[in-house]
């Protein structure tokens, strides 16, 4: 059966999915190819195209299309806690009630209409709405390859209704256990102080969570954004996740946060510097989430864990590696796997999943997450030609060998490799690397050549014989998606990638998921004594990770870099 997954019903992170007879075929976000970051208000027309591409199929081949979002019923109690939690805005409140599914609607007809670019015939394809945490949890528990009984982790922002899944998979099948509705959301609560610190929401979270390390998470006292009884929760909406005249306003922008937050908490935080008292804000929210967070798994998902150790976890808050270690570290856990595309790009994957379990096939576990395309010397070559810098171009006979010297030489360098990763995180095909013990070589590719925070910590990339060592524990790590603490031995030794607080989050390779990242990992450690990279996504500040070898030039001649390699060809400045 082919399966194409859609994702954008929630007016970002668009992607698109392909599955054929339960195998992951391709998945890619539309970002990569329209060059817009989240493709906000878009649908997944060139993702879709090239996920048809990848699979050698014709929109005629198409069994089903399945789409994460689902129409919810009125005597679901979700549409009536919305209503009741805004009361303050009528508007809303009544229109939960009487027109509840106006956005189920419009999705539906911006579906119809990327359909029909496709060439999709609407009436001979079945449409499957998923639920918008269903997909999430699928995307989650039918790809871990996990055989026991799951307990199964949804927490980000909002689908339809619902903010915080809580559940588990058995036999294939994915059962409910409790759901938790707008206002409640955690991933809200965390993306409004994320605008309040000044960043973006869905964007900057990650960077609230590398601040937090810098402050003290005791200094002030978060309690009254939420109040948690050990079983349920309940945000405060006179200060965070509020809408309509609630919410505060500032240069003609509006934000998820109120007055009443910033006459608590002062003024909103501008610019880029790590700054008190924004710094222990940082790290109290961060403390909130975990604590609350762990709570509540061990409430609804305990037994379970203790049962069997299985968790698997997805949505926008998976995404919080410091929230995963305190996972992992729970008593009785003995694999957690997150989905790499945990936020709602992933949900593409997810929606493609739970139909083909649904319809009877059988989902195979995902085993990489190099889905997107991939490009060949002769159309690298091809873009240099046709590339205004008119760059010059060797063809390198050992790749490897070539950029582990430049690396050695303390040069960040450029990194393009194989199918492009779908997810958020660069996993060593659109990477820019560096020597994790060269002395400054952080501060230099934030600085010339992302242009961002300067405060930003890099991630690690190893070999699987050098993470027991380094990060005293053998757990699964092959997508970036957990920190853990580094030993003290190694704190010296690759203090590029150590962050402030000893953590680091890592990439383990191995051979198998990636041969040519793992070899250039092994020619580095010949001549550092270290198999380890430092490891950042190959783009600059506000722009989507890079996807073809145009994008690459593009990058490359817009930053500092002095050093690319694209697939077997060598460009210098």
């Amino acid at each position: 059966m082919n399966i194409l997954g859609i994702s954008g019903a929630v007016s970002h992170d668009a992607s698109a999915a392909i599955l054929v007879d339960g195998q992951v075929i391709a998945a890619a976000e539309e970002e990569r190819f329209i060059r817009d970051k989240h493709a906000k208000g878009r649908f997944p027309l060139e993702a879709a195209r090239y996920c048809l591409r990848e699979a050698g199929l014709s929109a005629a081949d198409i069994d089903v299309v399945a789409f994460p979002y689902a129409e919810i019923g009125l005597s679901s109690p979700a549409r009536w806690h919305y209503a009741r939690r805004y009361w303050y805005a009528p508007d809303r409140a009544l229109d939960a009630l009487f027109n509840g599914n106006r956005r189920f609607r419009r999705n539906m007809r911006q579906l119809d209409e990327l359909l029909a670019q496709l060439g999709i015939d609407r009436d001979k394809v079945t449409i499957l709405p998923v639920e918008h945490h269903l997909a999430h949890a699928s995307s989650a528990y039918h790809l871990s390859g996990f055989q026991e009984k799951t307990a199964i982790l949804g927490i980000d922002g909002k689908g339809e209704y619902a903010t915080t899944f809580f559940g588990y998979g058995e036999n294939g099948r994915i059962h409910k256990i409790k759901e938790f509705y707008d206002p409640d959301s955690l991933g809200g609560l965390y993306g409004a102080i994320t605008q309040y610190l000044g960043f973006e929401m869905l964007d900057g979270e990650f960077k609230v969570m590398g601040m937090a390390p810098y402050g003290d998470p005791d200094r002030f006292d978060f309690s009254r954004l939420i109040d948690f009884d050990g079983k349920n929760f309940k945000v405060n909406t006179q200060l965070v996740n509020t809408i309509g005249l609630r919410r505060y306003k500032q240069d003609g922008q509006s934000y998820y946060f109120s007055q009443k937050l910033v006459d608590w908490l002062g003024p909103k935080r501008e610019g880029d510097e790590i700054d008190d008292p924004y710094i222990d804000y940082a790290a109290a929210v961060q403390k909130l989430l975990e604590d609350t967070a762990l709570g509540l798994i061990e409430h609804y998902l305990g037994d379970i864990i203790r049962e069997t150790g299985k968790i698997a976890y997805a949505g926008g808050v998976a995404l919080n590696v410091k929230l995963n270690q305190k996972i992992i570290q729970l008593p009785h856990v003995k694999e957690l796997f997150v989905q790499p595309a945990s936020g709602d790009a992933g949900t593409s994957l997810g929606a493609a999943t739970y139909a083909a379990m649904e319809l009877g096939d059988t989902v195979a576990p995902m085993e990489h997450a190099y889905l997107g395309p991939a490009y060949s010397n002769e159309e690298c070559i091809a873009a240099c030609q046709a590339h205004p810098e008119q760059p010059a171009w060797e063809r390198l006979e050992n790749v490897p060998e070539a950029a582990a010297e430049i690396l050695a030489g303390g040069n960040p360098l450029a990194w393009f490799q194989g199918r492009m990763e779908f997810g958020p995180r660069a996993l060593g095909n659109r990477s820019i690397l560096g020597d994790p013990t060269h002395k400054g070589v952080a501060d230099r590719i934030n600085e010339q050549i992302k242009y961002r925070e300067r405060w930003r910590p890099f991630c690690p990339s190893m070999l699987d014989t050098v993470a027991p060592k380094m990060l005293g524990s053998d757990h699964p790590s092959p997508y970036m998606t957990f920190t853990f603490e580094v030993a003290e031995d190694w704190k010296d030794k690759v203090p590029e990638v150590v962050h402030e607080d000893g953590t680091a989050r890592a990439q383990v390779v191995t051979e198998q998921s990636n041969p040519r990242y793992y070899a250039l990992l092994k020619a580095f450690e010949a001549r550092k004594g270290v198999g380890v990279l430092l490891n950042t996504s190959l783009n600059r500040r506000g722009e989507p990770m890079v996807c073809s070898p145009t994008d690459a030039l593009n990058m490359f001649y817009g930053s500092d870099l002095q050093y690319l390699i694209m697939e077997d060809v060598l460009i210098r400045k």
